[in-house]
């Protein structure tokens, strides 16, 4: 068979935070593809600023390195279970695949996932232990859990018989021989990479080029990436665009560009078995394959999971909206969501109402990612509760029920069983090795949200949560939602601290004194079950009598703050975020309390259907 074998393309999964784009930063240090100021940065990849801040990968990357003469194209793939709709389509580009997992806390969930995705397709696996550096590294316990999850997934024995290193990404070195090898260079991984990663097959004939995944430009509209499966793609000759149902649409590019170090470089035409970027091309979508006019062949559909959470985006209609924002009509924030739909296929938007758009995704995270974005880049915009999303199947409700698995100290398996019971959780699993407990249990997308802070909280910070979607189940059980009630604010003005000493007893707050509040804005947690509303900017009134002792020490305990994502699974059906580039606030949905009194017994599950505002 005729191969191409001055290319290799592998794209590296792991699960979240276990080292795949530090590890990459090592590649592209030691390989001088950065050089300088920039060289010394760390997560060269991550650069977008939410991702740097919050050490995760969100978008996908391509880069290419060379070794040896062979052009080595390097996928970066995302770890976080909200963002693995990425990782399966991106893996359609590779013929192999660096199996990243930390050599302490071995396979995770998102390890599973993206394991089962690779094996399915046939990719040849190099695994890596990473962090190998750690004291409470167990390598060997690690790769038995690792071999008994291939063989679980039902690898082929080609799979089974996979080359095994050990490497620290962040001293930038990787051995075969933990024992005998320096511990120098990370180059003997890329020595592995050209020894067992299959070169791309040459298949000589009309061009096909499928698109597996989105970009986006203002100057010239949606950008594919994808991988040349047959022929060269020249940018000159007239193509056809075939949908995936089959549609043909003639079409011309305006430019290709492959990866070449952390850029992209224009070219004519691109050979078989490379990665690229087309422009130019009108409603290119996921799936889509480009083939000559004259004999339009598409590739097998690649099927794209439907989102699993919604949420309303609103205006901001709060007193002192536009304080701090630039964009606050409906139609920027309608031209935003259409663009990031543009380049997230995972997330989708439909207005409803004037004003109000149902914005569906992956997770809360995906959703909490566009909302932050959106709030720096200048927009202001109140978002409702995260719902799930129903479906009907024969007569019955389904709902999306997900994977999770918590690792805590052994003293904190009874709370975390008790939290997690609460929400209709079911335990499929248990293990405890070395003083921590592993459980692993099955529960529905609603009762995820907000469990995190519980679970943390009552772990003291101890707890390791991660959860990934598994299929749609018949609705189980109502879920409770949060216990304690809210204090809100009477009025408009500023928040003295005398009135917030005297009303400590009461709950603890989210605002300090001195911040700007406004009558309907959640202020803090009560804590009894009902909402309370306070006077927060009572002043203490003055008079010409003085005594001695008579005056009380203001001891006001420092505010409560919250994430975007904390906020977003903190506040009911009734409430909402407000998110600008100033401050995150929480606030009621009908902001005076008469208001509130008449829509107490308000269905919320309408507004989905129309905005509650016309109400």
């Amino acid at each position: 068979m005729n191969t191409v074998s001055h290319i290799r393309n592998i794209a590296i999964i792991a699960h979240v935070d276990h080292g795949k784009t530090t590890l990459v930063d090592a590649i592209l240090r030691q390989l001088h593809v950065v050089e300088g100021e920039a060289a010394t940065q760390d997560c060269l990849l991550d650069s977008n600023d939410l991702e740097r801040e919050r050490g995760i990968t969100i978008l996908s990357k391509n880069v290419s390195v060379r070794h040896n003469g062979v052009k080595i194209n390097v996928i970066d793939t995302p770890g976080h279970a909200d963002f693995g709709g990425q990782v399966e389509r991106v893996l359609n580009m590779a013929d192999g695949v660096l199996l990243l997992v930390d050599a302490a806390e071995g396979p995770m969930p998102q390890t599973r996932f993206v394991l089962d995705k690779a094996l399915r397709l046939g990719l040849k696996p190099i695994l890596v232990l990473n962090k190998i550096d750690k004291p409470a590294e167990r390598h060997n316990e690690v790769l038995n859990e690792i071999f008994d999850l291939f063989v679980e997934l039902g690898a082929s024995h080609d799979q089974l018989d996979f080359p095994i290193l050990y490497a620290a990404g962040r001293d930038g070195w990787a051995v075969r021989d933990l024992a005998q090898d320096p511990r120098d260079s990370i180059l003997p991984l890329l020595d592995a990479i050209l020894e067992f990663i299959p070169a791309p097959k040459l298949d000589e004939g009309p061009v096909q080029m499928q698109i597996t995944s989105l970009d986006y430009s203002d100057y010239t509209g949606r950008i594919g990436i994808g991988r040349v499966r047959r022929g060269t793609l020249d940018a000159s000759r007239p193509l056809a665009l075939v949908k995936q149902d089959r549609t043909v649409l003639p079409c011309k590019l305006r430019a290709i560009f492959t990866f070449e170090g952390l850029g992209r470089q224009e070219a004519v035409h691109v050979e078989c078995g490379d990665l690229c970027a087309v422009h130019g091309v009108e409603g290119v979508d996921i799936g889509d394959t480009l083939t000559p006019v004259d004999y339009p062949e598409p590739l097998d559909p690649i099927t794209l999971d439907a989102p699993t959470l919604s949420m309303m985006f609103r205006i901001n209609d709060s007193p002192g909206f536009g304080s701090s924002g630039k964009y606050l009509t409906s139609r920027h924030i309608r031209e935003r969501l259409f663009r990031e739909s543009q380049r997230d296929v995972a997330l989708t938007f439909e207005e409803i109402g004037e004003g109000s758009f149902k914005v569906s995704g992956r997770g809360v995270l995906h959703l909490a990612v566009l909302v932050e974005n959106m709030r720096r880049e200048g927009y202001e915009l109140t978002i409702s509760r995260p719902r799930v999303i129903v479906k009907t199947k024969e007569g019955v409700r389904h709902e999306p029920v997900e994977t999770l698995l918590v690792d805590v100290p052994d003293e904190y398996t009874g709370p975390v069983i008790e939290n997690v019971g609460k929400r209709q959780g079911a335990m499929t699993r248990m293990h405890a090795a070395a003083g921590r407990t592993v459980m692993e249990f099955t529960i529905p997308t609603r009762g995820l949200i907000g469990l995190r802070t519980k679970v943390i909280t009552a772990t003291s910070g101890e707890a390791i949560f991660h959860h990934r979607f598994l299929h749609y189940a018949p609705m189980r059980d109502d879920i409770p939602q949060r216990l304690n009630g809210v204090l809100i604010s009477m009025e408009n003005g500023k928040a003295a601290a005398y009135a917030l000493d005297g009303l400590q007893d009461r709950g603890f707050f989210f605002i300090d004194p001195g911040d700007d509040c406004y009558e309907g804005q959640i202020v803090g947690e009560h804590s009894k079950d009902n909402d309370l509303v306070v006077n927060v900017q009572r002043g203490k009134k003055l008079t010409n009598m003085r005594a001695s002792g008579s005056d009380r020490k203001l001891q006001v305990a420092p505010a409560t703050r919250l994430s975007l994502e904390e906020a977003l699974e903190y506040i009911n059906d009734d409430e909402l975020v407000e998110a600008t580039p100033a401050a995150v606030r929480l606030r009621k949905h009908f902001l005076k309390e008469v208001d509130r009194k008449r829509n107490r017994d308000f269905d919320w599950t309408r507004t989905e259907k129309g905005s509650a505002r016309e109400l």
